[in-house]
């Protein structure tokens, strides 16, 4: 039981005290707005930070702010591939999805990944619901379609990587439906087409493609890094479209960051208010990024 009367307790609930008030604006200007969230990466394994993750999600939506949370699943689903046999290729390093290799992904995403953080958000006592993009015909999916110069010819060549799907049209009744009813939408990255058939997308993407159409406040995407680093690995805390483009051409930002940061821009050029790569092993990274002045990763605005 604390004791105001103790000088390190009461040091203690001030402090605590201090960084409500240093909240405060932040709640009032982003009442009932919507915040995506890409949750994956390594924190999806880890039961303590999954709980910490459920508990963020329920604390945003009892403040008065309405999350939607995208998840991933690229690892489970290599891990399932693998106990049922099915072999995987890869195209520069692009997992080539046939019939067989969808099947296991909404398997997969759609069911216990998806079910599981259901399950984690409910225990923190929040009211999530399970869904994917094929659900009310939320996302409608277009086949990806990739090109690669042949070094000797110089010709373009087309890369068919099967069922892999981007989002062509997003509807947002479904969430903006389950929003207002106080549930907390859980998405995975699986939509038809309008050919009938179901594709994989990435996470990411997905999420970015949900921000814009909702004109979301925040886009979060949840990562294995502490954000956008410089050449001498200290972090970006801001940047534009216009730095990223800079950077990207020097080299600063290469590998897996660069369509990471591809997302973040189209969705804060098409209608979401600023997005931000974070590091989801931190604790409580989104609620520091989002309710201190210090914040903890790399914000990325229009301009």
């Amino acid at each position: 039981m604390s004791n105001p009367n103790d000088p390190a307790q009461r040091d203690a609930l001030l402090a605590k005290a201090e960084t409500l008030i240093e909240a405060l604006p932040y709640l009032q200007r982003y009442a009932g707005r919507t915040f995506v969230v890409k949750y994956g990466g390594h924190a999806m394994g880890d039961p303590e930070l999954a709980r910490d993750f459920a508990e963020d999600v329920v604390l945003l939506k009892a403040i008065g702010i309405n999350p939607v949370v995208v998840h991933g699943g690229g690892p489970q689903i290599g891990a399932m591939l693998k106990k049922l046999g099915v072999e995987s290729q890869f195209i520069d390093g692009l997992r080539v999805t046939d019939k067989a290799t969808a099947e296991v992904a909404e398997m997969v995403l759609s069911g216990s990944i998806n079910k599981e953080l259901v399950n984690w958000i409910s225990g923190a006592g929040g009211k999530a619901i399970g869904i994917s993009g094929k659900d009310g015909r939320m996302v409608t999916a277009s086949k990806v379609r990739r090109t690669k110069k042949d070094p000797e010819s110089n010709i373009e060549q087309v890369l068919d990587l099967g069922f892999v799907g981007e989002p062509e049209l997003v509807d947002t009744t479904v969430i903006d439906t389950l929003s207002a009813a106080g549930m907390i939408p859980v998405i995975a990255p699986i939509a038809a087409g309008a050919d009938g058939e179901t594709y994989n997308i990435n996470a990411d993407t997905m999420a970015g493609a949900i921000a814009a159409a909702i004109g979301a406040a925040r886009l979060f995407l949840l990562t294995d890094v502490t954000g956008v680093l410089d050449k001498d690995k200290n972090l970006l805390t801001s940047l534009t479209p216009a730095d990223i483009d800079r950077l990207s051409a020097d080299g600063t930002i290469q590998g897996g960051m660069i369509p990471k940061l591809e997302t973040c821009v189209h969705a804060v050029l098409a209608g979401c208010e600023a997005a931000v790569v974070l590091d989801g092993r931190v604790p409580h990274a989104m609620l520091l990024e989002f309710f201190t002045s210090r914040g903890a990763g790399t914000l990325i605005r229009a301009g």
